[in-house]
């Protein structure tokens, strides 16, 4: 039965990390001070907040999902609406057919009634939220895809 348990995880991951304006750079001539220089010439290397992207992924010993992005305002009505009915279901059921076990973390969208409920009702066979450890240190399958 392991063979068949698809666990999901999802991360966020920070594609420019946030800077100073100490890491502006000057291209102007020797002697000339930053602080008297036209804020237009200057080079900006970074934005002054992080941008990230947020993804999810389903991992079995049967495969492994494309990644999924995830709008970062993730709820639990979008998690059921969109991740789980449109993309990851769909996903897992493309190559495990019919036959999987799903299970997940305790993350709040997970544990939303209704998204208890969609998966009672749409996976062969589901690992209630009782059995569902509250994190999954050992399980960042995000790292196995990425």
């Amino acid at each position: 039965m392991v063979d068949f348990i698809w666990f999901t995880d999802g991360g966020v991951f920070t594609v420019e990390p946030p800077f100073t304006s100490q890491n502006d750079h000057v291209y102007v001539l020797v002697g000339n001070k930053k602080p008297f220089i036209q804020r237009s010439r200057l080079l900006c290397m970074r934005s002054t907040f992080s941008k990230s992207v947020m993804v999810s992924v389903a991992v079995s010993k049967m495969g492994v999902t494309e990644l999924m992005f995830v709008d970062p305002r993730v709820n639990g009505q979008y998690y059921y609406n969109v991740l789980l009915s449109q993309q990851m279901i769909p996903a897992i059921k493309q190559v495990a057919g019919d036959t999987f076990v799903f299970q997940q973390d305790s993350a709040p969208a997970h544990r939303a009634r209704d998204t208890i409920q969609l998966l009672q009702r749409e996976t062969p066979d589901f690992i209630g939220p009782v059995l569902w450890p509250p994190n999954s240190p050992d399980l960042h399958l995000l790292d196995y895809k990425i």
